[in-house]
């Protein structure tokens, strides 16, 4: 639920950039929310960074509000982040003091947790204390967002990484890379691995690549079978699909997405339907119910799964439904897996 080198850390599909300008071009005052929830299933950088460097996430953030003339700033963060809402707190009353300029007004925001949150006007709906539901559109939350004010939407590692590419320019982060592709990539990776974690990488590599370079290979007596690219909605692919490069729009033509880089690797031992069943699971209890594709077609899929045979014509006509109705993200990837499923491990649910 997020071209240069900045290429896909912009969040909503646009780089960083270009969200400044669309914001800055929009009649003032403008607002700005930054997601600090990770609700994606698999995804804990930025909590990681924020215990380390939570001044780096401050500065950038700053400097983007400064270029989208942001009068206000909301942080939203996740409820269970005590440490880190402390050590922003600290932060911030440092900066209030040290700095020779005034801030704007900068505000924490407690977030339950709800995956639709990761949707940008959902989180906007619950910042303003109403239920986290995505919004229509248009107009975009640019245009009309937090309290009716053009809103610059960005999510925690955007801004993180802003300072560093002032100081070193962007050609110094277009510079990493492999197989063509430029940047960065953090990468949360937990499964069958012996070293799990946050790791930095390069944009491009494979999964083949992260396990041997970055994960210290695959745990005694597992066998690489398959992994999740890109948290709970971004699919699920076989091990003989282990050298695509993980970047933005390199999975597309296979179903899948990187989304927040939430790798998940399965051994073995493990089995997709498995997998996909719990994702479902999660989709099906997540949803915020506004829609009937989402909120009915979650429940009718999980069902479906859990007999012994899948229908499989049925399952492909229903993710058809979710994928073209559903209101917001959360129903129109909640397929995914499934689909991967059908079409990657067919031997499983023969």
């Amino acid at each position: 639920m997020e071209d240069s080198g900045l290429r896909g850390l912009g969040g909503a599909g646009f780089p960083a950039g270009r969200k400044w300008r669309l914001v800055a071009a929009e009649p003032g005052p403008h607002n700005m929310a930054v997601n600090i929830d990770e609700g994606e299933p698999g995804t804990f950088k930025d909590r990681w960074y924020l215990e380390r460097d939570p001044h780096r996430f401050l500065e950038g953030m700053l400097v983007a509000a400064w270029a989208a003339g942001v009068g206000e700033i909301w942080i939203y963060l996740r409820d269970e982040y005590h440490g880190v809402r402390a050590v922003l707190e600290r932060e911030l009353a440092k900066l209030k003091k040290d700095l020779p300029c005034a801030l704007p007004p900068i505000h924490l925001r407690r977030g339950a947790g709800a995956y639709i949150c990761g949707e940008e006007s959902a989180m906007i709906e619950s910042i303003e204390g109403k239920r986290g539901m995505p919004r229509l559109r248009p107009p975009y939350v640019a245009q009309v967002g937090l309290f009716g004010l053009p809103t610059l939407e960005h999510n925690m590692e955007t801004v993180y990484w802003v300072r560093e590419i002032v100081e070193k320019g962007p050609a110094w982060f277009a510079s990493h890379g492999r197989n063509g592709r430029k940047g960065l990539r953090s990468f949360s990776v937990s499964g069958r691995v012996n070293k799990p974690g946050v790791h930095l990488a390069p944009a491009g590599i494979t999964l083949n690549e992260l396990i041997a370079e970055y994960c210290g290979g695959m745990q005694a007596g597992h066998a690489f079978y398959a992994y999740l690219p890109g948290g709970a909605s971004g699919g699920i692919l076989p091990a003989a699909m282990g050298d695509i490069p993980l970047d933005f729009d390199t999975l597309q033509p296979h179903g899948c997405f990187i989304g927040s880089a939430a790798v998940v690797i399965l051994s073995d031992r493990d089995t997709a339907t498995d997998a996909a069943r719990n994702l479902l699971r999660f989709f099906k209890d997540e949803s915020c119910g506004q829609c009937t594709p989402c909120r009915v077609g979650t429940a009718k899929a999980l069902a479906l799964m859990q007999q012994p045979r899948w229908d499989k014509p049925l399952l492909d006509e229903l993710s058809k439904a979710m994928i073209d109705a559903s209101i917001c993200g959360l129903g129109q990837a909640a397929p995914n897996p499934l689909l991967c499923v059908m079409k990657y491990f067919p031997n499983e649910v023969a």
